[in-house]
């Protein structure tokens, strides 16, 4: 028989640790219900072997890093494990622009409303610019080429959740030695490092430097006495008396097995699919939430992302992997270029080929191959990198949110559903060419050549990490799902806080906007 908890929280990332943690300091018995598993630094995918992807139809064989899903024009980067998005996102923490907020949202939804979360989660997550003297080429570059195209004002750094040592710089001695990395421990009692420009942001930081949130909101959660557990995958919710049963599917020893639980308050937090996902099997597939609004699923945005590679030749330095993988960027939030809302910014890629064989040696193990390649392997400003005169420029901006997600048949077990998504390019073509325009300029800027993936120019189709919508906050059931405290239209103490609930896109990175709101949500719950 299972236990009942105050709150159930389905989901551990920018949405789901918040809530975990805020509610847990307010003295609620908090359970948090997380896909994925809770990664270590030794776990961390470096090799061709390693745990790379987490597969939606087999988690219990496939649990990895990255969760890819692929739907007709459009695909979905998205994290798995505790931490959810933190632990692969690029670290940037920014507040939207206060405009965005002006039409497409319930009325208690307003910039000023927002700010005291905002400080919150800056507060938190220790959000700072890279120090002076830490700017990466990548940003150099990035500088040099909005100057040369009249932009100059727009260029500046961006905010980023990453400890930093400002007396480190790239004049030391063998700078991105580990040695260099100032060890402390974090107010939740998490063991960190200062940051030393390894590169590896997405796919783990070898130093702890990156301000993940199974660092800081989910320790503080479970310091309070919140009880996570990992590699556990919600299947569907049924209301009962005092609350709600949540019915999951336990990973142990590649085996799938059913578990419940129960809790007075449900919150939902496993990202703009997962949540909607979980919603609308729970309407449609089981049948035990049939009143949850029409418009679930309505309103999914890819935020308007554009990730495009600019070759440059051997005479321009890129450093392509060394650095913190986003410090720059140049806003254009204001619709000033082409009537469009949107901001790049200077995406770096881990050095995977020094990542892999590193982590060859370092098992132990032996291997010729690795051992030829022993004078290549230092890490250092002039590490061997197949890849380091390619810049990728990352755009995001203010799409059409007008996708769709919904229930369908699954075509490899036509007698499962999975989830699809209707999507079409045209009302959000006007800002992905803005963005490709500029992100043109700037590249010959700086005689570099710009490479439109093919899966754009042939086959019109996306790929996006800031996956927003599907259960849009409105005013009445009517026009969405939650309302503006993310309470379910119609299901008292069922809750989404992720960035399923944002009505349409942002334009800049969602994160912060996405804690915030969860920040809202949790200060409403705890003092209603």
């Amino acid at each position: 028989m299972s236990q009942q908890f105050d709150v159930i929280v389905i989901g551990s990332g920018f949405g789901g640790s918040v809530v975990t943690c805020r509610l847990a300091e307010s003295g609620a018995r908090v359970l948090v219900l997380e896909r994925g598993r809770r990664w270590t630094k030794d776990q961390y995918p470096r090799q061709a072997k390693d745990a790379w992807i987490y597969e939606h139809t087999q988690p219990q064989k496939h649990n990895g890093w990255l969760d890819l899903r692929f739907f007709k024009g459009m695909a979905v980067a998205q994290g798995a494990g505790v931490g959810g998005g933190s632990l692969c996102y690029s670290s940037v923490v920014l507040e939207a622009n206060p405009t965005r907020f002006e039409q497409g949202w319930p009325p208690e939804i307003t910039y000023s409303e927002l700010q005291p979360y905002y400080d919150r989660v800056r507060k938190m997550m220790g959000v700072h610019p890279i120090p002076p003297g830490q700017h990466t080429q990548r940003a150099k570059l990035m500088e040099q080429a909005a100057q040369k195209v009249g932009y100059g004002d727009r260029f500046q750094s961006m905010p980023l959740a990453i400890s930093f040592d400002p007396d480190w710089n790239y004049q030391l001695e063998d700078p991105l030695n580990e040695k260099h990395s100032r060890q402390f421990v974090n107010a939740q009692g998490q063991k960190q490092g200062t940051c030393i420009h390894l590169g590896n942001c997405d796919l783990g930081c070898d130093v702890h430097a990156k301000n993940t949130l199974d660092l800081n909101y989910i320790p503080a959660g479970e310091n309070k006495g919140a009880e996570v557990r990992s590699l556990h995958l919600v299947r569907y919710i049924q209301p009962e008396e005092g609350g709600y049963r949540v019915i999951f599917d336990r990973i142990e020893n590649g085996q799938l097995i059913r578990g419940e639980e129960r809790g007075k308050i449900v919150v939902i937090a496993a990202g703009s699919l997962g949540s909607s996902e979980l919603l609308l099997n729970s309407r449609d597939k089981y049948r035990t939430l049939p009143k949850v609004s029409q418009q679930l699923g309505k309103n999914w945005s890819a935020n308007a992302n554009v990730l495009t590679p600019d070759f440059y030749s051997k005479d321009v330095e890129v450093r392509q992997s060394i650095g913190p993988t986003i410090t720059a960027g140049m806003d254009f939030t204001d619709g000033s270029f082409e009537g469009e809302s949107f901001i790049i910014e200077d995406d770096g890629f881990p050095n995977m080929l020094l990542n892999a064989i590193s982590s060859k040696l370092n098992s132990g193990k032996f291997s010729l191959f690795a051992l030829a390649l022993r004078n290549h392997l230092q890490r250092g400003l002039d590490e061997k990198n197949p890849l380091s005169n390619v810049m990728v420029w990352l755009g995001a901006g203010v799409d059409a949110a007008d996708g769709q997600l919904s229930l369908g048949r699954n075509w490899l077990k036509p007698w499962e559903t999975d989830l699809k998504l209707d999507w079409n390019i045209q009302r959000s073509k006007s800002a992905i060419d803005a963005i490709l325009n500029l992100q043109k300029q700037l590249s010959q800027a700086n005689g570099g050549k710009l490479y439109i993936p093919f899966y754009w120019s042939v086959l019109r189709s996306l790929l996006t990490v800031h996956p927003l919508g599907g259960c849009k906050m409105g005013t009445t059931a009517e026009d969405g799902v939650v309302d503006h405290k993310g309470e379910v239209f119609g299901y008292k103490n069922l809750y989404v806080a992720d960035g399923a609930i944002l009505p349409e896109a942002v334009g800049r990175n969602p994160s912060m906007t996405i804690a915030a709101l969860a920040e809202r949500v949790a200060h409403l719950m705890v003092s209603n």
